[in-house]
């Protein structure tokens, strides 16, 4: 959608306070306008779109709390990620294979052992 505004400009914002038992979202996100829009339709009760501006192309929505998640993860380690792009090479053939944890140990296990 061709909105006239500049990337800094499509924004999303997430606000909340301690008294309200909802969440308030704003967004310009593509993905994440089609996924909280989806998500209302399944979970009325819990989700709803509360306002469009169809000239920037911003939707937004009331969630409840405790329906939406932040998710924070550590960076990869250098060892781990190199270990990981081996693993992904060596199962690239068998792309529905997950590699499971214990794999992974035994993957870092033998790099570090391994030496230079």
């Amino acid at each position: 959608m061709i909105t006239g505004l500049t990337k800094r400009e499509k924004t999303t914002e997430i606000w909340f306070d301690e008294k309200d038992p909802r969440i308030h979202i704003r967004t310009h996100n593509t993905d994440l306008k089609k996924r909280l829009a989806a998500y209302a339709r399944r979970n009325p009760g819990v989700c709803r779109q509360t306002d469009e501006d169809p000239e920037t192309g911003c939707l937004e929505f009331d969630i409840e709390k405790g329906r939406l998640s932040f998710r924070l993860t550590a960076p990869y380690s250098e060892q781990r990620r190199e270990a990981a792009s081996r693993a992904g090479k060596d199962h690239a053939a068998n792309l529905s294979h997950h590699v499971r944890k214990d794999e992974m140990q035994a993957i870092l296990e033998k790099t570090a052992n391994a030496g230079p």
